[in-house]
C-alpha cells in the first residue's frame, strides 16, 4: 500500500513539474566512446586535474553521454581498452515517462519486479549477539539451495540502501550476477527486512563492524571464491566507510557504488523534495513502528515519530542521551542531548564515508547520473577531486540515468548485448559493474605474472624468493584490533596499477 501511495504521489509531483524540455523532442545520439587519458580533454565544470572523457563527435555539449573521470594510470587505460560497455549507454529519449528523472527514480524504487530469483537465508549472531542476514540468491529452478563451500564462484555482496529496502535494482542486479557465474549475497542490517532486532542496537549509517563481520563468514564459507561488493544509493557510505577502516585488508578484489551519495552530513542537513523525503521518513517509521516499545528503552520514541525530516530520525536514533548503537555524548538526563552543540557534528565524524577514504586499496567504481534527482546537483555533491587525485577511484558519470536507473533503449540494449536479448533484461549500469570487475581482475592477474617473471629473470624465482615476494604487504588494517584478517593469503598483488 505504501509503494502505491508513493507512486500516487510522484505521478502527481511530476504532472505538475514536468521535466524540461530538453526530455522532449530530441533525436536518438550516438554512443559515446571514451577517450584515453593522453591527447586533449575537455574539463567538466572547469575544475583541475585530469578526466578522461568521451567525445562523440557531436558540436554540442548536450550529446555528451558518458564520461570516465580518474587519474591517469595504467588500470585506466586498461579499462578504456577492455570495458566496452562503458561507450555503450544510450539513454531512453522523447516522449516517454522514462526520460524523466524523478519517474524512473521513483519506479525503480517502488514498482514489483517478478524475478526469477530466489533467496536463502542465513542469520548471523553477531559478537554482542546482535542479528544480521545475507541473503543467498539462487535460481528458482535450482533444486539444491545451498552452494558447496568448495566452490570458485565469485561472491557479489551487495548491499542495499540505508533503509533496507529491496528494490528493482537489486533484484535485477542478482539476476544479472546469476547469469554471469556470480554468488549473489545482500547484506541486511539490524531490523531489516524482517532481520529479528535481539539487541537494543541499530546500526549507525557509516558504522561497518557489523559488516566486517559479514564479510568474515563469507570468506569462511566460500574460501576458494573471489569477493567483490557492490552498493546502491545510501547503502554506498556503508561500503565506503568498510573499504577505508579495513584498507588493504578488506578481503574485496573490487567494489562499485550505484548511484551513491558522497556528502552524507549534508545531503541529511538539507534534505529532498517534500515527496521523496516523505515517503522515506514515512518507510523508516513504519519499519521502526514494531519495535516501538522495545526502544522507548533507550531513546525518545515521541521525538523519533514526530520527526518530519531525515535528520531528525537520524538525530533522534542516534544523538539522543542514552542512544541506541553507541555510548551517550551527553550526561545523562539531560532530554535535550541530541541538540547539545556539536552532537550532530561529531556522530558524522564517526560516520561520514569519506573520511578514511586515503586508506581505500582496491579499484571502486562509482556510477552516478548528473540528473540523479536524489543525490542533487553535480556539481555540489560529487567530490570530483577525489577521482582526479586517487588512483584507486572511477568515476562513471553519464548525463542521464536519474537514480540506481540507467535504463538503456531495447535496441541499444540488444546490439550492445552478447547473448541478444540478455540486453532488453539487463540494466546498463550493471554490465558496466560487471564487466569493471572482469577487467580488473584480469589486469592485477596480468600484472602478478609480470612481476614473477620479472623476478625470475633477476634470480629471485627461487622457492623462497618468490614466495617472500608474493606476501608482501604494503599497508596494514587502520584498525587492527577490530579487523584483524589475514590478507597474506587472499591479497597477494602490489598496487602498480596505480603507476
Amino acid at each position: 500500500m505504501l509503494e502505491w501511495l508513493v507512486a500516487l504521489c510522484a505521478v502527481i509531483l511530476a504532472a505538475v513539474t514536468w521535466p524540461r524540455c530538453t526530455y522532449f523532442g530530441t533525436k536518438s545520439r550516438p554512443n559515446a566512446s571514451l577517450k584515453g587519458p593522453g591527447g586533449s580533454q575537455q574539463a567538466t565544470g572547469d575544475r583541475a586535474g585530469r578526466r578522461v572523457s568521451e567525445q562523440d563527435g557531436a558540436r554540442d555539449e548536450s550529446a555528451r553521454t558518458v564520461a570516465l573521470i580518474c587519474k591517469p594510470s595504467a588500470l585506466a587505460n586498461y579499462l578504456l581498452k577492455h570495458c566496452r560497455t562503458f561507450s555503450n549507454y544510450s539513454p531512453r529519449v522523447g516522449w516517454t515517462w522514462r526520460a524523466s528523472a524523478l519517474l524512473q527514480s521513483v519506479y525503480e524504487a517502488c514498482w514489483p519486479y517478478e524475478s526469477p530469483v530466489q533467496f536463502v537465508r542465513d542469520n548471523l549472531q553477531l559478537s554482542d549477539d546482535g542479528l544480521v542476514a545475507l541473503d543467498w540468491a539462487v535460481p528458482s529452478y535450482q533444486k539444491r539451495r545451498r552452494t558447496s563451500s568448495h566452490s570458485a564462484s565469485p561472491v557479489l555482496l551487495i548491499i542495499p540502501n540505508s533503509f533496507g529496502k529491496f528494490t528493482r535494482n537489486v533484484l535485477k542486479l542478482c539476476e544479472t550476477a546469476l547469469c554471469h557465474g556470480y554468488l549473489p549475497a545482500v547484506f541486511n542490517r539490524r531490523s531489516h527486512n524482517g532481520t529479528p532486532l535481539t539487541t537494543l542496537k541499530l546500526q549507525q549509517f557509516g558504522d561497518p563492524a557489523d559488516l566486517r563481520e559479514a564479510v568474515r563468514y563469507i570468506r569462511h564459507r566460500q574460501p576458494a571464491g573471489r569477493l567483490y561488493a557492490v552498493s546502491e544509493s545510501t547503502g554506498s557510505g556503508l561500503l565506503l566507510s568498510y573499504l577505508g577502516e579495513c584498507g588493504s585488508s578488506s578481503y574485496m578484489t573490487a567494489a562499485a557504488c550505484l548511484s551513491p551519495v558522497f556528502r552524507c552530513q549534508s545531503w541529511f542537513e538539507n534534505g529532498l523534495c517534500w515527496p521523496l523525503q516523505w515517503a522515506l521518513v514515512l518507510y523508516q517509521k513504519v519499519c521502526l513502528s514494531r519495535y516501538k516499545t522495545v526502544l522507548g528503552e533507550n531513546i525518545q520514541t515521541d521525538a523519533l515519530f514526530s520527526s518530519c525530516s531525515l535528520r531528525g530520525l537520524e538525530e533522534a536514533l542516534f544523538c539522543q542521551t542514552g542512544q541506541v548503537g553507541s555510548a551517550p555524548l551527553a550526561p545523562t538526563g539531560t532530554s535535550g542531548a541530541c541538540n547539545a552543540p556539536g552532537t550532530w557534528d561529531n556522530y558524522w565524524e564517526r560516520n561520514e564515508p569519506l573520511r578514511d577514504v586515503d586508506e581505500v586499496a582496491i579499484p571502486v567504481l562509482s556510477v552516478c547520473a548528473r540528473d540523479d534527482p536524489v543525490r542533487g546537483d553535480a556539481h555540489s555533491t560529487v567530490p570530483f577531486e577525489l577521482f582526479e587525485t586517487n588512483p584507486h577511484f572511477f568515476l562513471l558519470l553519464t548525463e542521464r540515468g536519474s537514480h540506481c536507473g540507467f535504463s538503456n533503449r531495447p535496441e541499444a540494449g540488444a546490439a550492445g548485448a552478447a547473448g541478444g536479448t540478455e540486453g532488453r533484461r539487463t540494466n546498463w549500469s550493471h554490465r558496466a559493474l560487471l564487466e569493471f570487475f572482469r577487467a580488473t581482475t584480469d589486469f592485477i592477474a596480468a600484472e602478478d605474472r609480470a612481476k614473477q617473471l620479472a623476478a625470475r629473470r633477476r634470480g629471485m624465482g627461487g622457492g623462497g624468493g618468490g614466495r617472500v615476494f608474493r606476501h608482501r604487504s604494503l599497508s596494514t588494517c587502520k584498525r587492527l584490533p577490530a579487523c584483524s584478517h589475514n590478507i597474506h593469503a587472499i591479497y597477494n598483488w602490489q598496487r602498480s596499477y596505480t603507476r
